[in-house]
């Protein structure tokens, strides 16, 4: 599978399984799964046909996992805009996580903290590295640090997704790291 099929397959897997399943006819169930055959049926009947093969080959090599494979189901590990809930249970986070953003957001967040926006939850990255390339995806990349032990020693809850995201509900900007 070339490169330029794996990205535009994962793309629309993310639109119909993240934010917009009703646009192709998927049902996805109070946690965010649906049957691979009715995904691959929905899809081919909206004109975008997905061999099993291609669909495997992208869960497998999504370098952000950002599908989950249970059986016969497939979910997006996280992300949603509809409303599910991933049912995963409440977790300690390390002492410290981070968050990839791009300069012009920086006035909101030091003002409002972090906020999931038309997400669930404040997605977190386990190391710099990583929110780098998250950042990166929208402009030059600002890596905020979150005091992520503090927060939950305060009674905040974190919880971890199946690809290594983890999730909070919101972060207060006096657990924020700003550079510089």
């Amino acid at each position: 599978m070339d490169e330029r099929r794996t990205v535009k397959v994962s793309k629309y897997l993310s639109k119909h399984l993240r934010h917009q399943p009703e646009r192709i006819g998927l049902v996805l169930d109070a946690h965010g799964w649906t049957g691979i055959d009715e995904l691959l049926a929905a899809a081919a009947a909206h004109h975008f046909p997905i061999s099993r093969a291609e669909l495997d080959h992208v869960v497998a090599t999504n370098d952000k996992k950002r599908f989950a494979v249970d059986g016969d189901r497939i979910r997006a590990s996280q992300g949603h805009t509809v409303g599910v809930d991933l049912d995963l249970p409440p977790a300690e986070p390390p002492s410290y996580l981070y968050h990839g953003t791009v300069a012009d957001r920086l006035p909101s967040i030091r003002a409002e903290g972090l906020r999931p926006m038309a997400r669930h939850d404040v997605h977190l990255s386990p190391d710099r590295e990583t929110a780098t390339r998250v950042g990166a995806r929208r402009g030059r990349p600002v890596v905020l640090g979150v005091d992520a032990g503090a927060m939950h020693r305060a009674g905040h809850e974190f919880r971890v997704s199946a690809n290594g995201v983890w999730l909070t509900s919101a972060v207060p900007a006096a657990f924020i790291r700003f550079p510089g």
